[in-house]
């Protein structure tokens, strides 16, 4: 199901490493917050809280290499629902407007086809921990594996880069070419955005996209 059940509208943003989506959200941020104000929530997965933003520094830390692919697909499931719970639901309840960087399909490219634990599993896995909730748009920022690796080891703060910055091509290949599954899937849904463009390009495309889905919040005051 969507958030369709809910007052407010839910966005996420979606894209390989390297694809410019937390960029293009902190653009998109800072000429939607004047205009919505206390009706805008901006967060992030893993994390969002201070419960899932410790299970992101478990995830995430470059020391934790012995953690078994399964254990990091939980844990992405747990910090999903206790962010779901105690941040996404709320502001939805509350009507507001909620974008977030990363949700369920970052846990079935990145671990069901990354890691090759199975995208139906993944799946299946993550429809219990959000009972179902899908955004009303996801966002999917698309780049090349060897382009968004080439803008990481460029721009990206070294104390920056995560367990799942290092890993190598042929893993992104494979969490490009899942979300490429997924919005070939979900059309409806999911909507590609190419993030080789210029950033000013990709900020504008999603912006359109974003007015598009949640035109209420613009035109008449939602």
């Amino acid at each position: 199901m969507g958030s369709k059940i809910l007052a407010g509208t839910f966005i996420s943003f979606e894209g390989p490493d390297g694809a410019g989506k937390t960029s293009a959200l902190t653009a998109i941020t800072a000429q939607l917050a004047p205009q919505l104000g206390d009706r805008l929530t901006v967060t992030r997965e893993p994390g969002g809280n201070p419960i899932s933003e410790s299970i992101r520094s478990i995830i995430l830390d470059r020391a934790n290499t012995a953690m078994d692919y399964r254990t990091e697909a939980l844990l992405y499931a747990a910090a999903r629902r206790q962010h779901l719970a105690e941040t996404i639901l709320p502001a939805l309840r509350a009507d507001q407007l909620v974008l977030c960087d990363r949700y369920v399909d970052s846990s079935v490219a990145y671990q069901g086809a990354g890691r090759q634990i199975g995208e139906t599993e993944v799946a299946k896995m993550n429809e219990f921990a959000t009972d179902g909730l899908l955004p009303d748009l996801t966002i999917y920022f698309d780049v090349p594996a060897e382009v968004g690796l080439r803008r990481i080891q460029a721009h990206r703060d070294p104390q920056k880069v995560d367990r799942l910055d290092v890993e190598k091509t042929a893993f992104h290949d494979r969490v490009r070419a899942a979300y490429l599954r997924l919005q070939t899937a979900h059309p409806e849904r999911i909507k590609l955005i190419d993030a080789t463009q210029s950033p000013e390009q990709v900020v504008a495309a999603a912006l359109a996209l974003i007015h598009q889905t949640a035109h209420a919040y613009f035109t008449t005051g939602k």
